[in-house]
């Protein structure tokens, strides 16, 4: 585990890159999730892969998280990892940092079924923290980093998608 003040360093050095070339802030990031047979799904990006998978009652073997925990996961990283990386940079210590992100569904929108969508009904994001500073201290702190948290700002705010389907 790195020490504060090395994340701090980290981060001041690639903010005055930013602040020099503002060009370099933009970047493209690029996912390929890949089936065969079944619904156990390998995604890979760069050098890195996960493997999804569905519950057996909706036809997978269970052979790794659902894309859903997965979802929730960056969610709830992304927000605790955004608090802690803010904290540090503003020089507020925290003990810890504790993001539950919880999600209700109509799970048979998925399958097609009836009017609903299949997009969450509620999402709901608790944060704990475990720290010294005053509370205004701390939500200024929570507003900061969420206003800069890709995935946070992924769930709550619209965006364009665009989709295009290729023949093979």
């Amino acid at each position: 585990m790195k020490p504060d003040s090395e994340i701090r360093d980290a981060q001041r050095r690639v903010m005055a890159v930013f602040e020099k070339r503002p060009e370099a802030a933009l970047g493209t990031k690029r996912a390929e999730a890949t089936i065969s047979g079944g619904l156990t799904c390998t995604v890979t990006e760069g050098d890195r892969q996960a493997v999804m998978d569905m519950p057996e009652p909706l036809g997978g073997s269970e052979a790794g998280p659902s894309p859903g925990f997965h979802a929730r996961a960056a969610v709830s990283g992304c927000i605790a990892i955004g608090i802690k990386m803010t904290a540090i940079r503003l020089g507020i210590e925290l003990r810890s940092v504790n993001v539950v992100v919880d999600m209700d569904f109509d799970d048979s929108a998925i399958l097609g079924m009836g009017e609903a969508s299949a997009a969450p009904l509620r999402t709901g994001v608790t944060i704990r923290l475990d720290s010294d500073a005053e509370r205004e201290t701390l939500e200024a702190l929570v507003e900061t980093a969420l206003a800069a948290d890709p995935y946070y700002l992924a769930l709550r705010d619209p965006q364009i998608v665009e989709t295009s389907i290729e023949m093979v």
